[in-house]
């Protein structure tokens, strides 16, 4: 009996041996009973932990691991935040977890501060014992002592004059083994009108943000002093690339958020339920002097293929046009779901159903009213030989919380970092927290979505929940508001209804939030004044006229917001803005 105990002891102790910190070896089944805690309120894949690695930390963009396994953070702020104040100390975070727990014990802060005028940055890189981080217009250089975390001289600039005007001002990089770093410089506007976000504006011919916008850069790590210009310029086309990833025989990939608003600026070619599902966000592989057609073109999900865009004479999605010599996409997924980030799994501790493949941060839509908004997710997209080898299946969910909207997700998957161990860290730029998830089931396991998902999803699927779509279920209705004079409690309702989607095909809620608190996209409408003197009639100029140039949101407001208001729909919203800034419950 005493030999038989011993035994066991002896080849658990070896079992977790070979496990190490990831547990391989465990069955799936295993695994998730050995997950201590929950998960860090996430739902994962079978055979998947998470812990908390780290809170609170600002918004906290992307992310790098260092040979040493110290993680390595940028964080952001500015109007995309609201202006809020960050923490103390510098935008750039140094992380470690020297007890093994799982969770940071040392977090470090270094680079300049708001006092010394940085705004932080999204782009992070580890390159020959350096540091490189975005930090507002420039690239810059920390070279790291071999025995500390943070370091101990000024940086150096690798780049500068970076453009940061407009709808997408950050810039995530990646470096390669040869020290070529690849710079995202996103577009300024939506689609290159002339009025940009505006009804049935045209498209600008020639589209003159290509030269220093919608694209991918190249420059050189080694070299100090650069300046950006559009002699960089690697791949063009590219209306906002945010994650980078290489995999292990050198292909560069990128993802790409799709083009906003093709019913709100173009009804009379699409419905708005099409415009809440196109076109595709995807992932692309880069190579030089690839051409991927944004601003004349966006991929159709359904059609599976590039279509030319309305502003520069699409008709809706039967045309072609220049796009059938543009490149097309590796992989393809739901509309607006914002891809903010990209790992390519190049780690042999984990399962070989994962090799190659792709894990895909998504931030989370804010524009597919009227259907519910969607991404708030990490996915993985299996890959073979540069291609997609499947469909992709959600890999960790349950980011958001209750609300899946901008202004109210509880947290936003933003940043994707891959440790030597097969540890993937993923960040959110909410409250700052970033989870560790290992692995701990079979080896020869097959990949699998959270409990609760379809086993696969493509781009063109988008089902509707089993009971139907009900955008008013569970909120409040209008009737403690106050009414402004001369307003109706019937029109008070029908603006709460246009506000949030369910008439009308309204779009508000979109950009302000359910709750009109705001989101990045758009100001909190609760007891302010915007855009306006306050005054019902201001309120209704307002809103039939747009907001073409906002002045501390990227979001610009089409007249009506994009919808087919009529002047008595008009006066509702205002009446449902107004009450919503007297209510002082």
């Amino acid at each position: 009996m005493l030999k038989r105990a011993l035994l066991q002891r002896a080849l658990a102790i070896t079992a977790l041996m070979l496990g190490g910190c990831c547990g391989i070896g465990m069955s799936a089944s295993a695994a998730s009973a050995a997950c201590r805690g929950d998960n860090g309120g996430l739902r994962l894949s079978p055979g998947w932990c998470a812990t908390i690695f780290a809170d609170k930390l600002g918004h906290a963009r992307h992310m790098v691991v260092a040979p040493n396994g110290v993680l390595y953070v940028n964080t952001w702020s500015g109007v995309y935040y609201d202006n809020d104040r960050p923490p103390p100390g510098g935008f750039l975070i140094a992380l470690k977890d020297s007890k093994g727990t799982g969770h940071a014990d040392i977090i470090k802060r270094f680079g300049d501060d708001v006092a010394h005028g940085s705004a932080g940055g999204t782009g992070i890189g580890y390159y020959n014992g350096a540091i490189y981080a975005e930090e507002n217009d420039k690239i810059v250089r920390f070279a790291l002592p071999k025995t500390a975390l943070v370091p101990e001289s000024p940086y150096q600039v690798v780049l500068s004059g970076m453009p940061i005007t407009g709808d997408h001002p950050m810039h995530p990089f990646i470096i390669d083994a040869q020290g070529n770093i690849f710079i995202d410089s996103g577009s300024p506007t939506n689609s290159c009108q002339a009025q940009n976000r505006m009804l049935e504006s045209p498209g600008l011919t020639p589209c003159k943000e290509l030269e220093t916008r919608a694209g991918v850069w190249r420059y050189g790590a080694d070299k100090l002093g650069q300046t950006f210009s559009p002699a960089g310029r690697y791949a063009t086309g590219i209306r906002n690339g945010e994650g980078f990833g290489f995999d292990a025989t050198g292909r560069l990939f990128v993802t790409q958020h799709g083009r906003d608003q093709l019913w709100q600026n173009w009804p009379k070619l699409y419905t708005p339920k099409a415009s809440s599902e196109l076109p595709a966000e995807a992932l692309l592989e880069l190579t030089k002097g690839a051409d991927f057609g944004w601003p004349e073109c966006y991929f159709d999900g359904y059609q599976k293929k590039l279509v030319l865009a309305p502003e520069y004479g699409g008709d809706g999605g039967r045309t072609r046009g220049v796009c059938a010599g543009k490149r097309v996409p590796v992989a393809v997924f739901p509309a607006h779901w914002a891809p903010n980030d990209l790992l390519i799994d190049n780690f042999p501790r984990l399962p070989a159903a994962y090799r190659g493949g792709a894990f895909l941060a998504f931030h989370g839509s804010w524009n597919r009213a009227p259907l519910p908004q969607g991404g708030y997710n990490v996915v993985f997209q299996p890959l073979k030989d540069g291609k997609a080898a499947g469909n992709f299946i959600v890999f960790a969910n349950g980011f958001a919380g209750r609300y899946l909207e901008p202004g109210r997700a509880a947290y936003r998957p933003t940043g994707l970092a891959g440790a030597p161990d097969g540890a993937i860290f993923v960040s959110d730029d909410v409250h700052g927290r970033i989870w560790r998830l290992t692995y701990h089931g079979a080896r020869s396991a097959p990949v699998a979505p959270t409990p609760g998902t379809p086993s696969s999803i493509s781009a063109a699927d988008n089902p509707p929940p089993p009971e139907g779509i009900h955008p008013d279920a569970g909120r409040s209705d209008a009737i403690d508001l106050p009414l402004a004079p001369g307003v109706t409690r019937d029109q008070l309702a029908l603006g709460d209804r246009i506000f949030h989607g369910a008439a009308e095909n309204g779009t508000c809620g979109g950009c302000h939030g359910s709750d009109a608190k705001g989101t990045p996209e758009g100001p909190n409408l609760t007891g302010t004044k915007i855009w306006s003197d306050g005054s019902l009639a201001g309120l209704e100029k307002t809103i039939t006229e747009g907001v073409p140039k906002p002045r501390n949101y990227p979001g610009a407001m089409p007249a009506k917001g994009g919808a087919s208001l009529t002047d008595a729909d008009v006066t509702a919203v205002a009446a449902y803005v107004w009450a919503l800034g007297h209510h002082t419950k």
